[in-house]
């Protein structure tokens, strides 16, 4: 049976572990004979067979960091296919195989090179096999075996996250938490107490203590006061093999800081203050600092102050800083050394945020007195008022009353008082004051349409001491009287239309009057001046209207009719303008659309200097662009004529080549014949002109169909008919030429083309065949055919 052995000497370093251990296994399916293994036999048709393993092992143990001079033997593999013959050779793979383990080929001897450290790597993992040396062929089956690293105690506690700080409240009881340190050794602590950690106080007793298990610290001490000491240095130890001799340790510092708790009153170090403030100190000023002391810190030091009693009054106030340490005194009030000289009360102090824990150790609070001296000073003169306000009428003379103003001066010691304006506020100097009684009085009439309201400053000044100055403001209303005539609101720019009927409002107007209390307005037409096609009418509420009195205003000859209103106010004496409305006559619609006029309405005024600077401007420029055209047309060469005996009048144009026809649609724009549509008329109440098209929708006319055969007299009374029911047809004259000639005539060619050129116009023959065509072609005949029929009797006589 083969077995495996280890050395005499490693069997002493290897605890528990036998020299010879035998181990019977279980044949690996499918290795057998194949495998190479001499142990292995053929399966046959019964049941599987089961063989004894060749190899024999157990789980080795190395001791860490133990080294020597030379690699340690920890063992040998041998199988019992190994005869001595040198046939068999032994393989070692898998962790640290070749490096830290080797293995002699020939007899198996398994070696360690280097110290171990179970720290990095706890146990190793290898594969050992026996093969033949020549072929290489297994002779047994690998098999798998541990070495496991032996823990020492080679590494002291370390803690984990140095150094530590913690906080707990003061006056806190015995045995309050304040933290937890942790310590961790690398050793391992399934064997032996290599990591077994106790926890002790190196420093900081008597004061805090530490759990030896936990490593929870704790207070050992009541009613630490953190106004005697606030901070605390702890040195804690962790030592391993349960804390016995020759155990490693570390150690750690703890920092622990007693956090306040309101646990102290606050205190006045003073119980009096005394405080000096002049009379003419301003409300709000600062006089002086209330500070008490309170040995606490944070929102447990923050103090309120507040009056308690005495004759302050509400003459000075307490409040807290932003900080809320100190209490600050101000005046409220305006100070009089003349009526109060010295103020005493009382100021009480108290915490803001009081702790019901410890409100045994109260009251929170404490009380002062304070007392302050007011100082006299020269104070400037004192108003009767802070503000005047004073009226005068408008128009009065200059040296008219206004008002009077008062001041005095309020020290105990008076001085007389000078009066005067600021300058500043009067630069046009309109208002005056007796230096000595303040009587205030105009230097010039006053209109109210200009100013309505004045805003002086009165200076008033001690005589003794002349830079002792105070003001007081002064408004002054100038009160209405009656003096500006009621005028109409606006340029009006009325019109009547010649179809207007008698009591139709043509115009509303109304009134505006610079005064401001002139009552209601009433209307009236002059009796000598009025016109007698209008009458105005009042309407009672400040407006009066302009209506018609009779119609046929179409026969008037007139465009413009001139009609005079007056008006008049309701003031005290009431005061009458007339005003003159220009009403000019339209053309009308029956709806009152106006068609035309014949110039711009408006009521009789003159024309501004921009106007008429800007009418001599288009003067200039029309006059200019004529002149222009004058020297344009007269150097402009004469068009070229056919005969010189030609009349200008006429527009005639001449073509050397024959038009096109019907299909030439392009030979001659008729729109150049109509003349410009400007929609007026011939006369002021003359129709429309009829040349021009009507402006409504084109609807063309159907046209009959022409019958056959051709009937030109009914064609033309056709034609006739259709252009009188066209809206749109021309109603002007118009030459339109044909190019075609119609078939079967028997008047021949009407055409002109094949006419002379020259300015002697031949008649042709052929006219007086029209004379057959009945007596609607007369005038024609007449036209062509006069002189050949003249002329044919002529020759016949």
């Amino acid at each position: 049976m083969p077995t495996f052995h280890l050395c005499p000497l490693l069997s002493l370093l290897l605890w528990g572990c036998p020299l010879t251990i035998r181990v019977v296994g279980e044949m690996v399916p499918g290795l057998g004979r194949n495998a190479g293994s001499p142990a292995s036999h053929p399966q046959g048709p019964g049941p599987p067979l089961r063989s004894k393993r060749s190899w024999v092992w157990n789980q080795f143990f190395v001791i860490e960091e133990y080294a020597g001079p030379e690699p340690v033997l920890i063992g040998r593999l041998h199988t019992d296919v190994d005869r001595g013959e040198g046939r068999a050779k032994y393989l070692l793979t898998g962790e640290g195989a070749g490096s830290v383990f080797v293995i002699d080929e020939k007899t198996g001897n398994i070696h360690v090179t280097k110290s171990l450290d179970r720290e990095e790597k706890a146990e190793y993992i290898l594969l050992a096999q026996a093969v033949d040396k020549l072929t290489l062929r297994p002779l047994e089956p690998p098999s798998q075996f541990i070495i496991k690293v032996q823990d020492i105690n080679d590494n002291p506690p370390v803690f984990l996250h140095p150094p530590y700080k913690a906080t707990v409240p003061e006056m806190s009881n015995v045995g309050t938490s304040v933290i937890q340190v942790t310590a961790s050794d690398a050793d391992d602590p399934t064997y032996g107490n290599s990591a077994r950690l106790v926890y002790t106080v190196l420093e900081g007793q008597p004061y805090f203590s530490v759990d030896p298990q936990t490593g929870v610290i704790r207070t050992a001490i009541p009613n630490m006061d953190r106004e005697t000491q606030d901070e605390f240095l702890v040195v804690i130890q962790a030592k391993d093999m349960g804390g016995h001799v020759g155990g490693l340790s570390g150690s750690t510092t703890v920092t622990v800081t007693l956090t306040d708790v309101n646990d102290n009153p606050p205190k006045f170090p003073q119980n009096l203050y005394q405080f000096t403030v002049m009379e003419d100190t301003t409300p709000g000023s600062l006089i002086g600092r209330l500070r008490a002391h309170d040995p606490d810190i944070g929102e447990n030091s923050m103090m309120s102050y507040s009056i308690l009693d005495g004759d302050a009054g509400d003459t000075f106030t307490v409040i807290s800083d932003s900080a809320g340490q100190d209490g600050i005194l101000k005046v409220q009030k305006p100070l009089d050394y003349e009526s109060r000289r010295s103020y005493t009360f009382r100021v009480e102090v108290m915490n803001t945020a009081i702790d019901p824990q410890y409100i045994r150790q109260g009251p929170f609070k404490d009380v002062t007195t304070v007392r302050v001296t007011v100082g006299d000073v020269n104070e400037p003169p004192v108003f009767s008022h802070n503000h005047y306000t004073l009226s005068v009428l408008e128009n009065m003379p200059p040296g008219a009353l206004v008002g009077v103003v008062q001041a005095r001066d309020p020290d105990v010691r008076s001085s007389s008082i000078s009066y005067s304006i600021d300058p500043d506020s009067d630069p046009e100097v309109l208002f005056s004051i007796h230096p000595e009684d303040g009587t205030v009085r105009t230097s010039r009439s006053l209109d109210r349409e200009v100013q309505e309201e004045y805003n002086l400053i009165i200076r008033a000044s001690e005589t003794d001491s002349p830079s002792k100055l105070s003001h007081a403001g002064v408004v002054i209303h100038v009160l209405d009287v009656n003096d500006n005539p009621p005028t109409l609101a606006e340029l009006y720019k009325p019109h009547v239309c010649d179809n207007a009927q008698p009591g139709q409002v043509i115009q509303t107007v109304r009134v505006k009057d610079a005064d401001s209390e002139s009552g209601l307005f009433s209307f009236q037409s002059p009796g000598t001046l009025s016109d007698a096609n209008f009458t105005v009418e009042d309407n009672k509420d400040g407006s009066a209207s302009l209506l018609v009195r009779h119609s046929g205003f179409w026969k008037s000859q007139k465009d413009i009719f001139l009609v005079p209103i007056e008006i008049k106010d309701g003031g005290d004496p009431p005061l009458t303008s007339t005003d003159t409305l220009t009403v000019s006559l339209c053309h009308c619609e029956t709806s009152g659309a106006i068609l035309t006029c014949h110039m711009t309405t408006g009521s009789a005024a003159g024309l501004s200097t921009p106007a008429l600077l800007a009418i001599l401007a288009c003067a200039l420029s029309l006059l200019a662009l004529v002149s222009l055209f004058s020297l344009q047309r007269r150097h402009k060469p004469s068009p070229l004529s056919l005969c010189e005996d030609e009349d200008v009048r006429e527009n005639i144009i001449t073509y050397d080549d024959e038009g096109g026809g019907e299909q030439d649609t392009q030979a001659f724009d008729m729109s150049a014949l109509q003349p410009p549509q400007t929609g007026l008329s011939g006369g002021f109440f003359h129709p429309p002109r009829m040349d021009v098209l009507p402006r409504v929708p084109h609807h063309p006319v159907p046209h009959s169909p022409q019958p056959a055969p051709v009937d030109v007299q009914r064609f033309l009374a056709l034609r006739l008919r259709e252009a009188e029911k066209d809206p749109t047809a021309p109603p002007y004259d118009s030459i339109q030429v044909y190019g075609f000639e119609g078939g079967g005539s028997s008047a021949g060619s009407l055409s002109s083309l094949t006419s002379s050129s020259g300015c002697t116009v031949e008649e042709e023959p052929g006219g007086e065949d029209i004379w057959e065509w009945g007596p609607h072609f007369r005038t024609l005949a007449e036209i062509y055919g006069v002189r050949g029929r003249n002329t044919s009797e002529e020759t016949e006589n």
